[in-house]
């Protein structure tokens, strides 16, 4: 048979079939995946072929097989360092979920979720939410904040559960759809899977707090299903994920604006710090290209240890 992984607990996965019924299921031997020195062979998002035998007057699934991943995204193993964890797979849409305020959402934040999504080849999608609670300086600040992305290339959306803006423009680009939902708590990550699908009616933190099991570092990960066929991806994980295994000459290729210009400065391994004829600085310096952007680039070349070639 055929599932998609809803659950995995690191020896037990919980995998709902084609034909719509959940098993619990076991690793059936070994199960290696290349180049990856990943802690959990099997993640939620991974679909599997599987097997089924009576174990203690119980069907369960052994599973034998996991399909090649479309993409996959990681973090770094909370008790060994040396190895990676794999959150999830198989994600259509990452969704970032921002405020200006009551939290404020800042352009760091933004930008190293948007490296990590490019670079796990994930499509995101930026969700500007609260919108109810801005006065008119406040959302001139987020039509400035908004046009950054948007020029890049972005999709974006401004929400607010409370007035129902941008709910049913998100309903459509998210149906169908396996999504993870990101952002900081307290930015209503809650409140818009309740406006997405009202059967539901969680309380806030209803979803990320089932998994804190008296730890914060626990990283199981659970699939949901929503309305209109939308799959919802679940893991504490999300709110902070690092940039794992990246080459410090290999970010400014995840900012889609620098890689446009990168051809175009006078050394082909320019890190667009400190080399003569850099045509993103220069585009820095013209406000072709955002500071905020550029600021946060410079930031992670000091802040995350990454590797050189």
């Amino acid at each position: 048979m055929r599932g998609l992984v809803y659950k995995s607990t690191g020896s037990w996965y919980l995998v709902k079939s084609e034909e719509g019924v959940m098993y619990d299921c076991k690793i059936k031997g070994k199960l290696r995946l290349e180049n990856i020195n990943s802690t959990n062979p099997v993640v939620v998002g991974d679909i599997v072929d599987f097997i089924t035998e009576n174990q203690d007057a119980k069907e369960i699934g052994l599973i034998e097989n996991i399909h090649t991943r479309k993409n996959y995204i990681l973090r770094k193993s909370v008790n060994l360092s040396k190895q990676t964890h794999i959150l999830a797979s198989n994600i259509d849409i990452s969704l970032i979920v921002i405020t200006l305020k009551n939290p404020i959402t800042t352009t760091s934040f933004i930008d190293r979720f948007l490296i990590s999504a490019e670079a796990y080849s994930i499509k995101p999608l930026l969700i500007f939410n609260k919108f109810d609670i801005y006065n008119e300086e406040e959302e001139e600040t987020l039509n400035k904040l908004i046009s950054i992305y948007k020029n890049i290339g972005y999709d974006c959306i401004i929400t607010s559960t409370l007035k129902k803006t941008g709910i049913e423009e998100l309903k459509e680009k998210i149906q169908n759809k396996i999504i993870m939902l990101g952002g900081h708590s307290g930015v209503g990550k809650t409140s818009l899977i309740n406006a997405i699908d009202g059967t539901l009616k969680l309380k806030v933190g209803d979803i990320s707090n089932q998994h804190l099991q008296g730890k914060h570092t626990t990283t199981y990960a659970e699939l949901f299903d929503l309305e209109n066929n939308i799959r919802l991806i679940d893991t504490p994980g999300i709110k902070g994920f690092g940039l794992v295994n990246f080459n410090k000459q290999e970010i400014g290729d995840f900012f889609p604006e620098f890689l446009r210009e990168k051809s175009k400065c006078k050394f082909n391994n320019c890190l667009h710090l400190n080399e003569p004829n850099c045509s993103v600085k220069n585009k820095v310096a013209s406000n072709q290209i955002s500071k905020s952007r550029y600021e946060s680039y410079i930031q992670i070349l000091e802040d995350d240890n990454l590797k050189h070639r």
